[in-house]
């Protein structure tokens, strides 16, 4: 019996610790580990590889790899895969060159839903894709140049900001969330050829600057997108309808990422958000409403029957310019990455009133950031 013990409390630390991947914008992946038996989070390796500014991570948790895009504002980039092993160290997969500046990108299409890899760029006003494997001599499969009959309110707004390339939920459309166009560009996919075809799309509010999506089914109105859009410092949701052809996107309710009353200030940005069970969470850039450097998350909560949105609060990101966030799988803790602060924070959340809390561990990675530069911390992800 005492060897047994001995054998279970020598197992316990690694049944406690859960690895993490930090992009930073000097060029390197952090692999962290997060002890939660002594509330630790630990930098333990890094790679490079992906080009001068890894901006964009994308994981897959059923094959152990990540992808990185290059957000490179100098005309050339790469999409870089990665191989993760148990211990979270990352070994360089594959790796092609890229028209540059991409600041997000997932794999579509196919058999296996992962044959061909879709790009969106912000400043060229483009969508690239490409077909896999990846290497140094992959060429663009097909790219798609947007164009602006005339600038949006937003001085932002001169021309099409592709922020985003988001897959519905089945796997037969991707969205495109355009800042600049206050649009969500809607295409269809051929999965055998990795083809797109422009089918319709979403009209956001002028002034809006759609950034990122989600979408999430509800028992009376079918699938919804989430929007958080950038520029409005607000949320959106949309009715998800299926055509002939094409989704349809019908815009029904718009809501601040602050509270009622509460103006943000003139260098405030929504940046990202996340869905989990009946709540959605947003987060805001540079408003330090909980004191200097200590920026917000919006939550709310979602009518399950109609998707709609009601504000719940807003918590401590427990980090400035927070870029990025991800909810873990249990649900119970919440990682915020925030750029300018350069930190990983790990943040408590209740699974039942989905409210964020106290901040159980902080971890500076690399070098901080400048408020509004393109340096600092850029993604963080869970490695579950």
């Amino acid at each position: 019996m005492r060897s047994i013990s001995l054998t279970l409390l020598a197992a316990l630390p690694s049944a406690m610790s859960v690895k993490l991947l930090a992009s930073h914008y000097t060029g390197k992946i952090f692999t962290l580990d997060f002890d939660s038996s002594a509330t630790a989070l630990t930098s333990e390796a890094s790679v490079e590889g992906c080009g001068r500014l890894p901006g964009w991570l994308e994981y897959y948790s059923d094959d152990q790899t990540v992808y990185c895009f290059d957000e490179s504002w100098f005309g050339s980039g790469y999409i870089v895969s990665y191989n993760i092993s148990d211990s979270g160290a990352l070994t360089q997969y594959q790796q092609a060159p890229t028209t540059g500046n991409d600041v997000h990108g997932l794999l579509y299409g196919g058999a296996d839903g992962k044959s061909f890899v879709a790009t969106a760029q912000y400043s060229p006003s483009t969508i690239t894709t490409y077909k896999l494997p990846l290497s140094a001599s992959t060429k663009p499969l097909q790219l798609e140049k947007f164009t602006l009959a005339q600038p949006g309110p937003n001085p932002r707004q001169d021309v099409p900001h592709p922020h985003e390339a988001l897959l519905d939920p089945t796997g037969k459309f991707i969205l495109v969330p355009d800042l600049g166009a206050d649009l969500i560009r809607i295409f269809s996919i051929d999965a055998s050829t990795g083809a797109l075809t422009a089918c319709g799309s979403g009209q956001a509010n002028p002034g809006d600057g759609p950034r990122h999506g989600k979408f999430l089914s509800t028992s009376s109105n079918g699938s919804v997108l989430y929007t958080l859009n950038e520029l409005g410092n607000s949320v959106s949701a949309w009715t998800v309808s299926t055509g002939s052809s094409c989704l349809e996107l019908t815009l029904t309710q718009t809501l601040s990422t602050y509270d009622e009353g509460v103006t943000p200030g003139p260098t405030t940005k929504a940046a990202e958000l996340h869905i989990r069970d009946n709540f959605l969470y947003a987060a805001n850039r540079a408003d330090q409403t909980f004191g200097s450097a200590q920026d917000s998350i919006a939550t709310y909560s979602i009518d399950p029957a109609t998707g709609k949105l009601a504000w719940i609060e807003a918590a401590n990101a427990h980090a400035y310019y927070p870029r990025t966030f991800q909810i873990n799988k249990a649900g119970d803790l919440v990682a915020v990455g925030g750029q300018t602060s350069s930190n990983v924070a790990i943040v408590k959340r209740d699974v039942e009133t989905g409210k964020l809390g106290e901040l159980v561990a902080s971890l500076v990675v690399a070098t901080p950031g400048r408020p509004g530069e393109e340096d600092g911390l850029s993604a963080v992800v869970w490695l579950e």
